[in-house]
């Protein structure tokens, strides 16, 4: 195997993490719709919560990201 096959296929893994952070802040937020649904009074309370864990899956996202473009341009 060539080493820009290798390159492709690694940056191609660390994509992966893309996706998994797309189905965290989907699975952060419909809790926290269902929840809210529940129990309405708690629900501004927390939203900052929903919000910083978003930030975080986000984050790890973003992460993945760099690493695939450092796989690849390095």
């Amino acid at each position: 195997m060539e080493a820009d096959a290798a390159k492709f296929i690694g940056a191609g893994i660390a994509c992966i993490g893309m996706g998994g952070a797309g189905i965290g802040v989907g699975h952060i937020f419909g809790n926290y719709l269902a929840g809210s649904l529940r129990n309405p009074s708690a629900a501004s309370a927390q939203f900052t919560n929903a919000l910083i864990g978003a930030a975080l899956a986000e984050g790890l996202g973003i992460f993945s990201l760099v690493v695939a473009l450092l796989l690849l341009f390095t």
